[in-house]
């Protein structure tokens, strides 16, 4: 084999490692990235150089940026005393898309789970509650994926700002808009009749 063709076939490995893409994804991509190398290709090393540069976690909240502090921690009209717990980066970014939440962010870097050995001084979970204390947050806002891990990891965060004067909500889980029933799961179907709400 070539060094040219174990470069490649290293790049495919690479690519390969990333979520959603197989081995045969990653040659796909691969190839069209050569086949179109100073449109695509080039820019995207060097993107990718910078942020692999430049990028880093947000001291306060854990949201991914440029700078020591996010852009949403920066703002002081965001202060709004409601900070809105997530598991991921990803999540934090699924909430800004839907522009309705325009209080601060909590990341926690995954969630509770006993089989994997995760704890609540591996994630965020510590900080969260320092936090809390120190800025006098009104509303902590569980926005956790429904899962036995999320759940759990709720749970534990419930419990853990008991009796600090701190409201502690979820969000509303059911039926999405334009959701057919019959193409539900069980458990989302459970979940929308407990929390049903007068016409």
């Amino acid at each position: 084999m070539s060094d040219a063709t174990r470069d490649i076939e290293a790049l495919i490995a690479l690519m390969s490692r990333l979520p959603g893409l197989g081995p045969r994804s990653a040659r796909r991509a691969v190839l069209h990235l050569l086949k179109k190398r100073g449109q695509v290709m080039a820019p995207l090393a060097q993107a990718m150089a910078e942020v692999a540069a430049t990028a880093r976690e947000c001291v306060t909240c854990g949201n991914i940026g440029t700078t020591d502090l996010c852009d949403i921690c920066r703002d002081e009209r965001r202060a709004t005393g409601e900070i809105c717990v997530v598991e991921d980066v990803a999540d934090l970014w699924a909430m800004e898309r839907g522009q309705s939440f325009k209080g601060r962010y909590h990341v926690l870097g995954g969630t509770l789970s006993a089989l994997d050995a995760v704890g609540p001084e591996d994630l965020r979970i510590p900080k969260l509650l320092s936090r809390v204390r120190d800025e006098r947050v009104a509303e902590v806002i569980l926005a956790l994926n429904a899962t036995v891990d999320g759940q759990t990891t709720a749970h534990y965060i419930a419990d853990a700002l008991e009796g600090t004067g701190t409201r502690v909500t979820t969000l509303a889980q059911g039926v999405p808009i334009g959701g057919e029933l019959d193409y539900l799961d069980d458990g989302t179907i459970q979940a929308a009749l407990r929390a049903r709400k007068a016409v």
